[in-house]
C-alpha cells in the first residue's frame, strides 16, 4: 500500500496529462493505456511472470544486452515487492480514465489567465489543475487504499506468497488460512481485522480531506 498507492496515484495522473494534450491519434492512445486495466488479472499474471523470468525473461534480455545484470525480479525477498509494485501500473488505466475527466472540467478561462500572466506549465499545475482536481485525487486516494489492502490475485498467481513469504499480502493469508488451512475461525477474525483497518483509514482521510481538497461549489 505504502508503495503502489502513491505511484500509482502519481503515474495515471501523469499519463492522464499526456493524453488530455490535443493531438493526433489521443483516443487511440487513450484506449491502448486503458485497455491493460481490461485484461483478466490472471492472464496479465502469467505474462508478467515471463517477462520476469530471471533465466529466459524478457526483462534479463533486455538487461543483458545492455551490459547491466541480471534481476531476480520475482525471485528475491528484497525486489519482489518492487516488481509487483510496477507490475500493478499496468492496471491504472481506471484511475487514469477518472483523471482525464476530472482535468477536462477544469475552466479553460483559469488557464488562459495563467498563461496571459506568463506562468508556465508548473504555475498551471500547481496552482489550477491540481487544486481543481483535489476531489478526483482524493477519490482515487481513497480507492487505491483499498483496493491496496485487497490484493491477492497477483500473489496467489505470480509468487504464491513467496519467496520466503516476502508476498504474503493480507488477504492472500487470509485465503491459506480459509482454504488451505481450513481455519475458518481465524480467517473470519483476520477479515474482521481487515475491516477495521481499511475502515479506520478511510475515516482518517475523510477527517484530513479539508485540509488540502477543494470543492467548487463551497
Amino acid at each position: 500500500v505504502v508503495l503502489s498507492v502513491p505511484t500509482s496515484i502519481v503515474f495515471a495522473f501523469l499519463i492522464a496529462s499526456l493524453l488530455n494534450k490535443s493531438v493526433k491519434g489521443k483516443g487511440l492512445f487513450r484506449t491502448l493505456f486503458y485497455l491493460p486495466s481490461i485484461i483478466p488479472i490472471v492472464a496479465m499474471g502469467a505474462i508478467w511472470m515471463w517477462i520476469f523470468n530471471p533465466d529466459v525473461g524478457l526483462a534479463n534480455t533486455l538487461l543483458k544486452a545492455v551490459g547491466l545484470p541480471p534481476n531476480k525480479w520475482l525471485s528475491s525477498e528484497s525486489t519482489v515487492i518492487p516488481t509487483l509494485v510496477f507490475v500493478n501500473l499496468w492496471t491504472t488505466g481506471s484511475t487514469m480514465v477518472i483523471f482525464l475527466a476530472g482535468m477536462q472540467d477544469v475552466p479553460r478561462q483559469l488557464i488562459e489567465a495563467v498563461e496571459i500572466d506568463g506562468g508556465g506549465v508548473t504555475a498551471k499545475l500547481f496552482h489550477v489543475i491540481v487544486p481543481i482536481m483535489t476531489p478526483t485525487i482524493f477519490y482515487n486516494v481513497v480507492m487505491g487504499f483499498i483496493n491496496g489492502f485487497q490484493i491477492f490475485t497477483q500473489s496467489y498467481v505470480m509468487t504464491q506468497g513467496g519467496p520466503n513469504n516476502a508476498s504474503l499480502f493480507y488477504v492472500y493469508y487470509l485465503y491459506r488460512e480459509s482454504f488451505q488451512f481450513m481455519r475458518m475461525g481465524n480467517s473470519c477474525a483476520i477479515a474482521w481485522i481487515l475491516f477495521v483497518i481499511i475502515m479506520i483509514l478511510t475515516a482518517i482521510l475523510f477527517k484530513f480531506q479539508n485540509r488540502w481538497v477543494y470543492y467548487g461549489g463551497e
